[in-house]
């Protein structure tokens, strides 16, 4: 019995030592969600496989798969809203990256979930192996990515943080700076890096927003990456780049 006692609390111990990043994706939806319209195949937010956002070149799942950076250690299928989930892991900095795929019409439940997330009360414990459990409650990078839902709905409240676990946020979506700023502050998470405009949610801006984040870089140094990480895909000029970026409020 002690020695089970024992196991549990090394158990418990490992995973609270662990240092993780939660993404959140809503999947582009042409169909129900208020955006221009983009190919079909890609625009079908039931299909994660095919998404602009997660199974395309640059979507979350295919870039980071083929990042040397990350390992691709776990892939599930949740339920008729988050229809998978990715678990990636960072060797060099020991860093767990939890990603889930939101069915595209399901966009106002994953903005709930993502405010919920940034005031630590999303609890989806995940196992890695037999003596490793994560939970996306203990991460302390929580992203965003997908359309500005906000601009289509109004949230019905936002989550207070009642834990004392500091979190910073990434939001990729148009005006994220301007539209997510309330819940942001009632959450009391910070601001790591947002946008001032419109945008493309795509999956390379995050890569290295996690990459400044796993460096304990500032946030102004993970604005820089972001900005060059997003000229370097766009082509759209880097001080373009820099004003589409912001960090803090």
């Amino acid at each position: 019995m002690r020695f089970i006692f024992l196991l549990l609390f090394l158990i418990a111990f490992k995973s609270e030592g662990q240092k993780i990043t939660y993404t959140l994706v809503a999947l582009c939806d042409n169909e129900f969600q208020g955006i221009v319209p983009v190919p079909k195949s890609i625009g079908n937010g039931d299909n994660p496989n095919t998404n602009l956002y997660w199974g395309c070149g640059y979507g979350l799942k295919t870039f980071f798969k083929k990042s040397s950076e990350w390992k691709l250690i776990k892939s599930q299928k949740i339920d008729t809203i988050i229809l998978e989930r990715l678990i990636f892991y960072n060797q060099k900095h020991d860093v767990y990256h939890i990603a889930d795929a939101y069915r595209g019409r399901e966009i106002k439940k994953c903005n709930v979930d993502f405010f919920k997330a940034v005031a630590g009360k999303i609890n989806n414990q995940v196992k890695i192996n037999d003596s490793l459990y994560i939970n996306t409650n203990q991460a302390t990078l929580i992203n965003y990515i997908g359309h500005n839902g906000l601009m289509d709905f109004k949230m019905d409240f936002y989550p207070i943080r009642t834990d004392s676990l500091k979190r910073k946020t990434s939001i990729l979506a148009c005006m994220s700076s301007q539209y997510y700023n309330v819940g942001v502050k009632i959450s009391k998470s910070k601001p790591y890096v947002w946008t001032t405009n419109y945008m493309a949610p795509e999956a390379y801006t995050l890569h290295a927003i996690i990459k400044s984040w796993m460096n304990n870089q500032t946030g102004y140094q993970a604005r820089e990456a972001a900005a060059q990480a997003y000229n370097k895909y766009q082509k759209c000029g880097i001080n373009g780049a820099r004003n589409l970026f912001k960090t803090d409020f």
